[in-house]
């Protein structure tokens, strides 16, 4: 698989992912009992791990591709260590948080987390979007 190929399936499964994201949060958070419903649709709990693992795999050859190391570079060390901490505070903001509140601000803080990876990725800096400040 080329380069180009590979690259453009990952920016494609990172917005997929992220959109999905955001409409279950929006049903877990807003939608209420038709979220709930929605929330439990077949196509709602697979899509969204068939696509994360797209994004894991191409990410994983983009960097055996690209011979990146995590650990001899520190932005995507920063990408690695915000992605975990994504996928634990959307568990909280789609399922494990308590109240609606919760899972609001959990909701919010993914998103921000995600912007941060983002300009961590475009950038190359662990300063993420400030780097260019």
């Amino acid at each position: 698989m080329s380069y180009v190929l590979l690259k453009y399936l990952h920016i494609s499964t990172v917005i997929l992912s992220f959109a999905l994201f955001a409409l279950r949060a929006w049903w877990s958070t807003v939608a209420g009992d038709a979220g709930v419903v929605r929330l439990q649709q077949q196509w709602v709990r697979i899509l969204p791990h068939i696509i994360d693992t797209v994004l894991l795999a191409s990410g994983i050859t983009l960097m055996i591709m690209l011979r990146l190391l995590p650990t001899e570079n520190p932005w995507l060390m920063a990408k690695l260590i915000g992605l975990v901490i994504y996928i634990a505070v959307g568990t909280i903001a789609i399922k494990r948080g308590r109240t609606q509140g919760m899972r609001s601000l959990a909701a919010i803080i993914a998103v921000l987390i995600f912007i941060y990876i983002v300009g961590t990725a475009l950038n190359h800096d662990p300063a993420s979007w400030l780097v260019d400040l």
